[in-house]
């Protein structure tokens, strides 16, 4: 685990794309079953707490396996690893295409997650070592038109899908670009990372971060149907977190440890990494309180809800790329400022949104917004692992995934817990301004719309405030030297490291 990860002299393009096909399927498959819910509810005849599982334990199952990819990328090759996520996946995808139930259902879906979970750090990790560093953000920008897009659009495509389709078919328009996918890397993909057959895992460690890391994604998706109160919510957070100290420290303290939490020592990762966690909370506020607005406030249908967000989908896959560039030529800093300038804007204007505000002002609001974020994300994040020595690229992935799957989890209980909190009371002092004997259906549905929609409101409010902590932690930023002596020095003081380590 401590020899050298060699960087490539040519990029291997032809692996790369069937990576970024694979890839692409896998982050379509994250966001296109959020739409079809209410009608897999429907048809499965299960509640809504049930049917969020089929979220809830995607969400579960990555967050548990992706601290493990670290070691799988370093023990196995690209290509096995890379072939046996697809053949997981297909098998996934298959499974829940022809559930007769929603147990079937549900055990495909955490099979597609168990096969998708180390898509994203392995093609990362290939990314990294198959550019040099000067030219890593075109290179990561690319990779962000298919990290970002591809969920983006699954809301607009899921919601076609279910207004004139069976849910079904979801999974299988999924299911014969999982096979060409594997097809594709059985014939094609190349290995273009060492591996060390002498790598080792730590299973306590394993253990550790399983309960730890599970405990709290569970805890903090059961709190908006069970609150925070709920004796289940907080016996698992707390065991959640009691793992993940005990996981801490003991990756502090081993030899070879499952993260390498040495990254931390890196300034700017750090930095980049802190950055990050606040920016996905945020962001992950936008994707469930806009489609709450939307649909339930302005009761649009899930094909139009779909719809008004594909500007916002294309303006991201459009500037990805040429964020990328612009992170090579100008660094990452007025990239972040201007990024996360235009995102705490556009969040306080969705804060301002109205009962009647027009299609037109939400679109561009929430495409305004995308712009923003897709300034940011990728850029930050580069410039962090531009800072590691090649050695530790699959922990710095590693550990931000993680980082991001746990801060975006617990960013969305946080938010819709307030948005709940303060509808419950807004629809409290409404109900009691109005006389019981006059109240009809109408004015007790314009009551709960005007009840949720404060709700929105406030939640959006909070979270321009942490886009704004995000904002001034990007003035602390400064560009990583990626220049040949620059590495040389970095790859030699990681050396000693290692050797006084061992």
């Amino acid at each position: 685990m401590n020899s050298t990860i060699n960087q490539q002299t040519k990029p291997p393009y032809i692996m790369l794309v069937v990576l970024f096909i694979g890839a692409f399927v896998s982050f379509l498959n994250n966001s296109l079953l959020n739409v079809a819910l209410p009608t897999i509810m429907t048809d499965l005849n299960v509640e809504y707490t049930t049917v969020q599982w089929l979220a809830t334990g995607y969400m579960l199952v990555s967050g548990v396996l992706v601290p493990a990819s670290a070691f799988l990328i370093v023990r196995f090759t690209n290509r096995q690893l890379f072939i046996t996520s697809m053949v997981i996946f297909t098998i996934g995808t298959a499974m829940a295409a022809i559930a007769p139930n929603f147990s079937i259902l549900l055990i495909g879906r955490m099979v597609q997650a168990a096969g998708s979970s180390v898509m994203g750090p392995l093609l990362m990790n290939i990314m990294l070592v198959s550019f040099p560093r000067e030219k890593r953000g075109a290179a990561m920008g690319v990779f962000g038109l298919v990290m970002i897009t591809a969920p983006a659009i699954g809301p607009t495509l899921s919601g076609y899908i279910v207004q004139y389709h069976d849910w079904r078919f979801l999974f299988e328009m999924i299911l014969p670009l999982a096979i060409v996918s594997l097809v594709l890397a059985i014939w094609k993909a190349e290995n273009v990372m060492e591996t060390f057959k002498n790598a080792t895992i730590d299973y306590l460690s394993v253990i550790l971060s399983t309960i730890g890391f599970g405990g709290l994604l569970y805890g903090v998706s059961t709190v908006s149907s069970n609150g925070w109160t709920d004796p289940i919510v907080l016996t698992t957070l707390i065991a959640g977190a009691i793992c993940l100290i005990s996981f801490i420290i003991r990756q502090l303290k081993i030899e070879k440890p499952l993260l390498d939490l040495r990254v931390y020592k890196f300034p700017m990762f750090a930095l980049a990494s802190i950055i990050s966690v606040v920016n996905a909370m945020a962001m992950f506020s936008g994707m469930i309180l806009t489609p709450a607005y939307v649909q339930d406030v302005r009761g649009i249908s899930p094909l139009d809800s779909g719809l008004m967000m594909l500007p916002g989908a294309i303006v991201m896959g459009i500037m990805s790329p040429i964020t990328g560039k612009l992170f090579d030529k100008f660094g990452p800093k007025i990239l972040g400022i201007v990024g996360l300038t235009i995102t705490a804007v556009s969040t306080y204007l969705l804060s301002e949104l109205q009962i009647d505000s027009s299609y037109a002002y939400i679109i561009s609001i929430y495409t305004l917004r995308m712009l923003g974020m897709s300034m940011v994300m990728m850029p930050i994040m580069t410039n962090g692992l531009n800072q590691l020595p090649t050695r530790l690229n699959p922990h710095g992935t590693a550990v931000n995934n993680t980082a991001q799957q746990v801060a975006g989890s617990i960013g969305t209980a946080i938010f819709v817990t307030i948005m709940s909190n303060v509808a419950t009371n807004k629809g409290e002092s409404l109900m009691a301004t109005v006389d019981p004997t006059s109240m009809t259906a109408e004015s007790a549905k314009l009551i709960e719309h005007q009840s949720l929609l404060a709700g929105i409101q406030y939640s959006f409010f909070i979270a321009v405030i942490v886009n704004i902590v995000a904002l001034i932690l990007v003035f602390f930023i400064k560009r990583v030297d990626v220049s040949d002596e620059a590495i040389q020095k970095l790859e030699k003081a990681n050396e000693k490291v290692d050797s006084v380590t061992n």
